[in-house]
């Protein structure tokens, strides 16, 4: 492969699996199964490899997935939360051992555990008490669940026995049960409310439940396999959970300590059939050394362990009808065929839905309606057709015809030059579109404002909003008018709307939602040019002397502004009063940091993104860890613990963020509104 196809490729997995991140971690609506997911993962990491002057720190190889959300008080870990990595081959595994063996140099073990299909928690006890429940977040803060989970119903409040430490954190999943899975999607189906696609987005989704009395009703279940080094002192992990099911904590009996590769793969075996017979989802099996000293030696990556490396079980298939196509437009104008079909259960979850990915396969596979086919549920979450049964096929079975305008907006549609994907290019005029793109505008790490897609779906439907621009110029009259909406949602609404003004623009630049332009290189781009009329008049050699910008998102961004639709919009909302210069930022601030080092830690009246954003345009620099260079620790509402220690270890000043507001020249920190999805049915206040 050549570099200019390396980068075209590596922006493509980015932006894929960014995208596909979000449904899963934050919408619980995943739209690739786990194994393609998996299967994107990995090529990037391969093609990174090959071309290590293409990695970014951002890129999703070196980060955590990210479930935070919107209305909770994020706090951060105490010691960071990784992901595993993940193979769906015996012979990884084989690998996996063999360098643990040749690293080692001695005789060890294996705690063997099943892989839970549910959503990360860390619980915080002291004293024995409970005292905190954390998401993964994005491995280095979470979302504050404490209220919610002290309602489920097998996570004890007070520890039992005798013997804990008197502060230490253990981790695990929540879980929803198919049977507590099975009724909530009744009462949903009953109420004309879309149906969980499975037990894992139930769990996450209920878990994520404003009202701690609905999350009681949910019946969800926890099961705890994990206390980290450092939080508490054991010889083996096995050890380590044998102590805490005597305390009362759930932890999972259906583990196995195994002394070669020959006995790992007799577990994965045997529980590949006998998980079919467990009331929860489990997808695979953890493979972890057993002794804390090993796990030691061997150490971490930046997003998981090296000591401990999860093998995924193949997905579960069944043979059942096509009963029709339909063609759904996605947000970047993507058409992707979906075929509805007969009711199958697959992996304890009724199958009604499968994709067809394209045009191309589908004409490959000659799928027709009425045809049998083989479904399979890659990783177990989205259920996917794998073959047509031939023998089956129907005497009067016609090929499908992919349809040659938009289903949504009926305009004539196009393929991409590699045939890939059809795509309508009305960007402007189709509502999926039109709709795809408020919604990335509004989201947390763009402009900030308080809605989600049922908002952007009742905004659009009323009229009253089309492109982000028309956002600056509602009023509470309007929002009032539409159903549910009551004086304090209207109003947390507008008030974010006016917040995000002073968004930077670098973020701003990043809401425009320019194809290929993530986080990363929306912030080379601000800072390269300084400003959107530096970018607009750009020549293509100008954008590729960008330092991460290729051949791809250089043509992406140069089009875009060659649209007389993006320009008019551009000016829009600089009238609206939206951030479009570096220089604008700078006269507000001043150079009162300049020389220092300084480390953030807590929650802010603003994100820690803006804050970190802060204090580079005051000249200051961030850093991760307290160090003896360190100039101060800005710290906000809880901050991490051992930041605090080792400030008082080594004499380091720390600030509050009223007294950092306190240095900076007057309105330079500006709180901004809690950045909350508004309850369309809030209580008037």
């Amino acid at each position: 492969m050549e570099k200019r196809d390396a980068i075209k490729r590596i922006a493509e997995l980015r932006e894929l699996i960014r995208e596909n991140s979000r449904l899963y971690y934050v919408e619980n609506a995943p739209v690739l199964s786990d194994y393609d997911f998996d299967q994107a993962m990995h090529e990037l990491e391969a093609l990174e490899r090959e071309w290590p002057e293409l990695l970014v720190a951002d890129s999703p190889t070196q980060r955590v997935g990210s479930d935070l959300a919107r209305g909770f008080v994020q706090a951060p870990h105490r010691y960071p939360m990784l992901s595993l990595g993940n193979t769906y081959s015996i012979s990884e595994i084989e690998d996996f051992a063999r360098r643990a063996a040749s690293i080692l140099e001695t005789d060890f073990t294996y705690c063997c555990e099943l892989k839970f299909d549910g959503t990360a928690i860390c619980l915080h006890y002291r004293d024995g008490k409970l005292q905190q429940a954390l998401t993964r977040g994005d491995g280095v803060v979470g979302d504050d669940v404490t209220a919610n989970v002290l309602r489920i119903a097998n996570i004890p409040h007070e520890l039992s026995g005798s013997g804990y430490p008197a502060d230490f954190e253990i981790r695990g999943e929540i879980l929803m049960p198919y049977e507590a899975f099975d009724r909530l999607n009744l009462e949903r189906e009953a109420a004309e409310e879309p149906p969980f696609a499975n037990p894992r987005n139930a769990a996450s989704g209920s878990l994520k439940l404003q009202n701690p009395d609905e999350v009681a009703r949910r019946g969800l279940w926890c099961t705890l396999y994990h206390i980290p080094e450092g939080s508490a002192d054991f010889g083996t992990q096995d050890e380590a959970l044998r102590l805490a099911a005597s305390w009362g904590l759930p932890v999972s009996d259906h583990r196995r300590i195994c002394r070669s590769i020959e006995e790992i793969e007799d577990f994965i075996g045997y529980w590949d059939t006998a998980r079919r017979e467990l009331p929860y989802a489990t997808d695979g099996i953890v493979i972890k050394v057993n002794e804390t000293l090993y796990q030691r030696t061997l150490g971490m990556t930046a997003k998981s362990p090296r000591w401990a490396v999860a093998y995924k079980f193949k997905a579960e298939e069944a043979v059942t009808p096509v009963l029709s196509i339909d063609y759904q437009v996605g947000r970047t104008g993507a058409v992707t065929p979906v075929a509805n079909l007969e009711p199958v259960f697959i992996s304890g979850t009724r199958v009604r839905r499968a994709t067809l990915n394209n045009a191309s396969q589908m004409a490959q596979m000659d799928i027709r309606v009425g045809d049998w086919v083989h479904v399979e549920k890659g990783g177990e979450i989205i259920p996917k057709i794998t073959a047509v049964e031939l023998s089956k096929r129907p005497a009067d079975a016609v090929p499908a015809q992919f349809p040659t305008v938009c289903p949504d907006c009926g305009a004539p549609l196009s393929r991409e030059a590699d045939g890939a994907v059809t795509y309508c290019p009305n960007s402007t005029g189709c509502p999926t579109q039109i709709k795809g793109r408020l919604i990335h505008f509004l989201g947390r790490k763009a402009m900030n404002i308080l809605a989600g897609p049922a908002t952007v779906e009742q905004l659009y439907q009323a009229g009253f909003v089309h492109t982000p621009a028309d956002l600056y110029s509602l009023g509470k009259e309007q929002l009032l008018r539409l159903d549910g909406w009551k004086d304090r949602a209207a109003e947390r609404f507008l008030e974010s709307v006016a917040a995000s003004r002073s968004v930077g623009f670098e973020r701003v630049l990043f809401a425009l939602g320019i194809r290929y332009v993530g986080e990363t290189t929306a912030r080379s781009l601000a800072r390269h040019f300084g400003s959107v009329d530096a970018l607009r008049d750009a020549s293509l050699e100008d954008l590729l002397a960008v330092s991460d910008v290729g051949d791809i998102v250089a043509q992406s961004v140069y089009e875009y502004f060659r649209n007389e639709n993006n320009l008019l919009e551009i000016s829009r909302l600089k009238g609206c009063g939206l951030q479009f210069s570096l220089e604008r930022e700078a006269a507000a601030v001043s150079d009162e940091l300049a020389g220092k080092t300084i480390v953030i830690s807590g929650n802010f009246s603003i994100s820690r993104e803006e804050m970190k954003a802060l204090v580079e345009r005051l000249g200051g620099r961030n850093s991760g860890s307290v160090s003896s260079k360190t100039s101060f620790l800005l710290a906000g509402t809880r901050p991490g613990p051992e930041k605090l220690r080792k400030c008082e270890e080594l004499g380091i000043p720390v600030l509050s963020e009223a007294a950092f507001a306190a240095l900076l020249p007057e309105g330079t920190l500006k709180p901004q509104a809690a950045a909350a999805e508004p309850t369309l049915f809030d209580e008037e206040p």
